[in-house]
């Protein structure tokens, strides 16, 4: 689906036409512009830049003026330029990542942004999940999440732009402020915060990079397996198991309740990938505090969402539709803290 203006088209072509033109050093014509759907936040448009007959499949990831983000949400993403820094130490560290290619300055007037290579894939889930083109694709896809994410964390940090570090208590006690600022009275997710904090696992004496939302949807698949790992834009350094314990939020599984990992595979599956790839032993206790953590995580953002739609900020069915899913999330959190107890 394109979503976008001829007038806006045209705008972003003439720009990344000048920008081509700049990095890859000839005039450059830009073809098959399209904004993508979804990314309310931050846009994603797919182009073919043309030079000197040769063509180079590209994306452009840009930020528009800052509407309708909490304030949490605001804290916690990083921006495009650091964003782009953290992508190429991945990149060079052998991380399935986009190759970041260049930047847009201030005076092209796009905002912050940057040119990524296009990778082949799709990142929706019921036709990874259901779709023929993909069997052999799912018995490969929690393996191949497992090998990658070691990979992630053993970049080195020291190639890597200044980042914020995020401890058990730091996630807890922004998630609290953003709770507490809904003014409403949520009984489940107070519960599981506390229960989190008695809980809280010791900050790691080295903290890794972490991507920050690992998860189906943010990763494209094509019929061999994972290709590349998409948005970035949460990425800090904290302790590597959080990315394991989202992936495995249950939502992320798409309906497919049975197989924790993303909806392709057990957490053991999983976990051996990521240790046999050569990331630490995976703690099955300090997993399961993650994944309680990204099953309160979630359910916040979708009281944010709800609240988004409600207030009049950004009226949207979408949000609206995903605050319905707080619910969900409340069922899912009394499980675990069950399992947990």
């Amino acid at each position: 689906m394109n979503v976008h203006t001829s007038t806006e088209a045209e705008t972003v072509a003439r720009i990344l036409g000048e920008a081509a033109r700049r990095h890859f050093g000839g005039p450059a014509s830009i073809e098959a512009l399209s904004r993508q759907s979804g990314g309310a936040s931050r846009q994603t448009w797919s182009f073919d830049a043309v030079v000197s007959g040769e063509r180079h499949a590209l994306i452009l990831r840009r930020d528009p003026p800052a509407q309708g983000k909490t304030e949490r949400e605001r804290s916690v993403t990083i921006d495009r330029a650091t964003e782009f820094r953290v992508l190429r130490a991945a990149h060079a560290a052998g991380v399935r990542a986009p190759e970041p290619l260049f930047e847009l300055t201030p005076r092209d007037g796009l905002g912050e942004a940057y040119v990524m290579r296009r990778v082949g894939g799709i990142a929706i889930a019921r036709k990874l999940l259901r779709d023929a083109p993909y069997e052999t694709a799912r018995g490969r896809i929690a393996g191949q999440l497992g090998e990658i994410l070691a990979r992630i964390h053993a970049t080195d940090t020291g190639t890597l732009p200044p980042l914020p570090r995020r401890e058990a208590a730091d996630h807890i006690a922004e998630l609290r402020r953003s709770l507490d600022a809904l003014g409403q009275p949520q009984p489940v997710f107070e519960l599981a915060l506390t229960w989190l904090d008695r809980r809280k696992p010791a900050p790691l004496e080295r903290p890794v990079l972490v991507h920050g939302d690992y998860r189906t949807g943010n990763y494209l698949v094509d019929e061999t397996g994972v290709t590349t790992i998409l948005d970035w834009e949460l990425a800090h350094l904290g302790d590597p198991v959080e990315d394991l314990g989202w992936l495995c939020v249950k939502s992320w599984r798409f309906g497919a309740i049975d197989r924790p990992a993303g909806g392709f595979g057990s957490r053991e599956e999983l976990w051996a990938a990521y240790e046999r790839a050569g990331g630490g032993t995976v703690d099955p206790v300090r997993a399961h505090w993650w994944e309680v953590f990204g099953t309160v995580h979630w359910g916040i953002i979708c009281l944010n969402q709800a609240w988004k739609h409600l207030s009049g900020s950004i009226k949207s069915m979408e949000h609206a539709s995903i605050g319905r899913r707080a619910v969900e999330t409340e069922v899912d959190l009394l499980q675990l803290l069950k399992q947990g107890a």
